[in-house]
């Protein structure tokens, strides 16, 4: 496969890429890592960068990533809020699952809030559907549509009897 190229190129797969749980906090615009290649102090942070990042801008499309490479003296991470205040975090000689664990807790969304999140977002009320635990229970309620077979009869145009054998199978009485 062509696009399978590449240094671990498992990272740019869309299951990948799904699989992180990394969504970052409604006030967050700007989101900038800063390491060293090279250098052990920065080692965290690049494999942070290497395995982590892809995920964070898959699951964070409104937020801007930027990463500098060898312009600092030390590793670190600067995240821009939309009030303009920024949060800088020394990542100097930390490990990626630390770097990950404290974004983690600093940065992202509790598991709580992402599972109310999803609630909501299934709850939303649509006025197409109905059913048991919507907004209507029957079809027939919504306007312009065909009354429910259980309080009108149909016209017998609208009946399977009448339109397939094209005669009166029931006869009125």
């Amino acid at each position: 496969m062509p696009f399978m190229k590449g240094r671990a190129p498992v990272r740019y797969t869309l299951r990948f890429l799904e699989a992180g749980r990394l969504v970052l906090k409604d006030n967050v615009s700007i989101f900038a890592l800063n390491y060293n290649t090279g250098q052990r102090p920065s080692k965290g942070a690049y494999h942070f960068a290497f395995w982590h990042l892809p995920q964070l801008q898959y699951k964070n499309p409104g937020v801007q990533f930027l990463v500098f490479k060898n312009m600092t003296p030390s590793p670190h991470l600067k995240v821009y809020f939309e009030n303009g205040k920024t949060l800088l975090s020394q990542l100097d000689s930390q490990p990626k699952d630390d770097i990950l664990q404290h974004v983690k807790d600093v940065f992202c969304k509790s598991e709580s809030q992402l599972l109310e999140e999803t609630l909501a977002r299934e709850k939303k009320s649509n006025p197409a559907n109905f059913g048991h635990g919507c907004l209507r229970e029957c079809m027939c309620e919504i306007p312009g549509q065909v009354p429910c077979t259980l309080w009108v009869v149909p016209p017998k145009e609208l009946r399977g009897k009448h339109y397939l054998y094209g005669k009166d199978v029931e006869e009125e009485s």
